[in-house]
């Protein structure tokens, strides 16, 4: 009962806010929007905003005091993909009715962020009731500049696309940007491998060192915007806007992070090694290959413990077979696809996994004799990295070279790792059939090459001995 007497007092309500709206000019006027919408001065009044009415509708404008947040725009523009220097920065932030981008799912609250001179100012624009959302749309359009970026947190893949999707519900195209940059992808390439995840969170914990306290939980968001539609109240959508405040702010404060701790080159040598390896790989994507080079060189050098071999994955021990969470198997071959579920460091960096890194972009640039010596540092090392450096040590000699004497001796080392890997139950058909086939293809040319020098040989013997017998 109490549910349905409030919906009722709000229906009443938006009826009277209805009437008031009714136009006194002709007919398909424009029917002036009136200075009183209760629910929108309900929802101003909870999370400190005031109310803008427009002919399109009522949006409560949040707007925090400026804050100093320093960003060199030539050291950001430096890295890979980085937005040019000239351009305005806006970043931006969605609180959804949920996770999907289709029609049915509504930005309610849209925060933006920019900089004016080295301040922070952030603004938030909420829509009181699904009618006013044209009204948050119209001014959301009129604070992104055609020539200005967007920058986001996994807005590629969700916040653009749900606006996207929601002015073209209401018939009208989404604003015109320059650029965009998701700082989702930018952090799973540089920081995730010493990160649990890549939530936006934990990247201010690990690289911001920000702690939230008493943040309200991504899942919660909807239902307290829903539970104000419903004719609850407005204050716990208070908690909801601090979260946006915060999301927003933290965008900036990452930027900055990246420009103070990879932008400038000096800062290198002091970095994570596994962060100049993703930076490397950044770099390498755009085709910068000298500056991936050096990223890898600095890595190379400073302090990592080897760790794992590269490209070798360490499984979780097993249950014992009596275990009742042991699965029994029978004999049977593990799939591949559960397999490749299975937790691992895979993703981490290593000195090894730095090594190869290396050396195939030296080798990409041309270089295959710096590309070899990093080859010949990891010949001899456990698990899969000593048996693939003896594979590319082996394509250097036999076809850089035309050594094939040197390419069979490296094979012959890469066999013997194989054989010893495979006696330790963990063999690797892949890499031993590679090194098997190349072993016999080179002692074919050598066997070729042999029986051609030995006619040669003989030839030249045969003609020497009719060229005396002339004599």
């Amino acid at each position: 009962m109490i549910d349905q007497h409030a919906s009722l007092t709000r229906r009443l309500a938006r009826y009277r806010t209805a009437v008031h709206r009714l136009p006194d000019g002709p007919p398909g006027s424009v029917p002036p929007r009136s200075l009183e919408d209760p629910l929108a001065e309900r929802l101003a009044a909870a999370v400190g905003g005031a109310v803008r009415v427009s002919a399109a509708g009522s949006v409560v404008w949040c707007e925090s005091p400026p804050r100093p947040i320093p960003l060199d725009r030539a050291r950001l523009a430096a890295l890979p993909g980085g937005p040019p220097p000239g351009v305005q920065l806006v970043c931006l932030d969605t609180e959804t009715t949920g996770l999907a981008t289709a029609a049915g799912t509504v930005a309610f609250l849209v925060g933006l962020g920019w900089w004016e001179s080295d301040d922070f100012r952030q603004v938030q624009l909420l829509v009181p009731d699904h009618a006013d959302e044209p009204a948050m749309l119209e001014t959301l359009a009129g604070l992104i500049p055609s020539d200005g970026w967007l920058v986001t947190y996994n807005g590629r893949g969700f916040d653009w696309p749900l606006l996207v999707a929601r002015y073209r519900l209401h018939g009208s195209p989404a604003p015109a940007h320059a650029g965009h940059l998701d700082l989702l992808p930018v952090v799973r390439r540089l920081f995730r491998h010493r990160m649990t995840d890549a939530r936006l969170r934990t990247a201010e914990e690990g690289l911001l060192g920000i702690q939230r306290h008493g943040d309200v939980e991504g899942w919660e968001i909807p239902g307290r915007y829903l539970g104000f539609l419903h004719g609850g109240p407005a204050e716990p959508l208070a908690d909801v806007v601090r979260h946006n405040d915060q999301d927003v702010r933290s965008l900036a404060r990452l930027l900055g992070h990246l420009e103070r701790g990879l932008g400038d080159r000096r800062t290198w040598a002091r970095s994570h090694p596994g962060d100049l390896a993703g930076l490397a790989r950044a770099f390498a994507r755009q085709g910068r290959l000298t500056d991936a080079l050096e990223c890898l060189d600095i890595a190379v050098e400073s302090p990592l413990p080897a760790g794992p071999p590269a490209n070798e994955r360490e499984w979780p021990a097993e249950p014992d077979w009596w275990s009742p969470r042991a699965r029994p198997t029978f004999g049977a071959r593990i799939p591949d696809r559960e397999r490749a579920a299975r937790p691992g460091p895979a993703g981490s960096w290593t000195t090894d996994r730095i090594v190869i890194e290396r050396a195939r972009l030296q080798r990409r640039a041309g270089d295959r004799q710096a590309a070899a010596r990093s080859w010949v540092s990891l010949t001899g090392r456990p698990g899969r990295t000593g048996i693939v450096a003896a594979i590319e040590l082996a394509k250097f000699h036999e076809h850089y070279l035309r050594d094939l004497p040197g390419a069979l001796r490296v094979v012959a080392a890469g066999l013997g790792q194989a054989e010893r890997r495979r006696r330790l139950g963990h063999a690797e058909a892949d890499l031993e059939r590679d090194l098997q086939r190349r072993g016999n293809r080179i002692r074919q040319h050598l066997a070729r090459s042999e029986a051609a020098k030995t006619r040669t040989e003989a030839a030249a013997a045969d003609q020497d001995s009719r060229s005396a017998s002339m004599v």
